[in-house]
């Protein structure tokens, strides 16, 4: 029997080219939620949270640079990529969750939304390319593209742009360690309609939110900086140890579902992309899920990581990260026609999707 599904068809990604390694932060200044200085030399923090993270750089946009901005360079090189007209385009989904955030005012900016900006940037006319806006923690590029599968699949749409973008540099606190986890970029997908008697593309997927209990382990407050904290700007923050404990004990539980509803074996999975968010916690989630499965042999290179390099750039690291394994650009052989991947995300909110595709 002949169905729609939806397949990728071009990607892109926008790399910022101000690169800040770790000992860049070797005088900073940072402080307890209590505004009192952190006890350990910068030199200790520096280390123990490349330790914990596997960070050793990130990558910032230039403070007049917004997260729209950057989102038009990754499409740009999406279209290229597919060799679509965007006039095509039947929606242009865009994911983000502080809007077009600048400097020196840090003030978040979507009106109108990005998806608009983007749309208009791009010179698409057709006004039946709907665009919009969605704000869904770091799993908000993944849910667009599960968004973008339901239109395709019944038949309302049959090309989709897909673009995660951020500037987190601009909305974290100087004087929270924990903020040299985030990081600036963009990614897209195109995703077009096709029919097929034999499924490919987007298999299944799963999502799930646990706000009730979870809801404020990542949200906006006072800097711990008292001078900063009067200007009444908020910033991201944290609750790090919380979080890790969440996503360890309910990602893979997550994929699992994804997994099973695709009715795809897991040694049938060649690549397993997850949420470029703290190395060792993606280690520790793929280990759990590859556990709960009953399986201890987790086959080598099936997970392949940006966020030594790239930190932690939210909704656009999933998209990135595709885009560098298919163009060649890391380390991991790009996957081939017929090979099986899955995607999954979890972020503030708390939330949580997984995809499985089918090359």
């Amino acid at each position: 029997m002949t169905k729609y599904y939806s397949v990728i068809t071009g990607h892109g990604s926008y790399i910022p080219n101000r690169i800040i390694k770790n000992d860049q932060f070797i005088d900073q200044l940072f402080l307890e939620s209590d505004g009192s200085q952190v006890k350990r030399n910068n030199q200790e923090i520096i280390d123990k949270f490349a330790e914990i993270t596997t960070i050793s750089e990130r990558r910032y946009c230039e403070p007049e640079v917004g997260a729209s901005d950057m989102a038009y360079e990754a499409a740009l090189k999406a279209i290229a990529s597919s060799g679509i007209d965007p006039e095509k385009l039947d929606h242009l989904i865009m994911a983000h969750n502080f809007g077009d955030v600048r400097g020196p005012h840090r003030q978040t900016d979507i009106v109108p939304s990005l998806a608009s900006r983007v749309k208009t940037k791009l010179g698409i006319k057709n006004p039946n390319c709907v665009a919009y806006d969605i704000i869904f923690g770091c799993p908000g590029w993944l849910q667009g593209v599960i968004q973008g599968d339901y239109y395709i699949k019944s038949g309302d749409a049959k090309a989709i742009l897909v673009i995660g973008a951020e500037n987190l540099s601009l909305v974290s606190d100087p004087h929270d360690r924990d903020s040299m986890i985030y990081a600036d970029g963009a990614g897209a997908f195109i995703i077009e309609q096709r029919e097929s008697g034999e499924p490919l593309g987007i298999i299944a997927h799963a999502s799930r939110t646990d706000a009730v209990g979870y809801s404020a382990l990542l949200t906006m407050d006072n800097s711990y900086e008292e001078v900063q904290n009067r200007e009444g700007s908020l910033y991201l923050k944290m609750n790090g140890r919380r979080l890790y404990q969440y996503a360890l004990e309910h990602v893979p539980v997550a994929m699992k579902a994804c997994l099973d509803k695709s009715g795809i074996a897991l040694k049938d999975i060649k690549r397993i992309l997850i949420h470029q968010a703290n190395g060792k916690m993606d280690d520790a989630i793929l280990e759990r899920f590859y556990s709960i499965q009953g399986e201890s042999e987790i086959p080598k290179d099936i997970m392949p990581m940006t966020i030594s390099w790239l930190g932690n750039s939210s909704v656009a690291t999933l998209p990135t990260l595709y885009d560098l394994m298919q163009s060649g650009k890391i380390d991991t052989a790009p996957v081939v026609s017929g090979d099986y991947i899955m995607f999954a995300s979890v972020g503030a909110g708390m939330s949580i999707n997984a995809v499985v595709y089918k090359v």
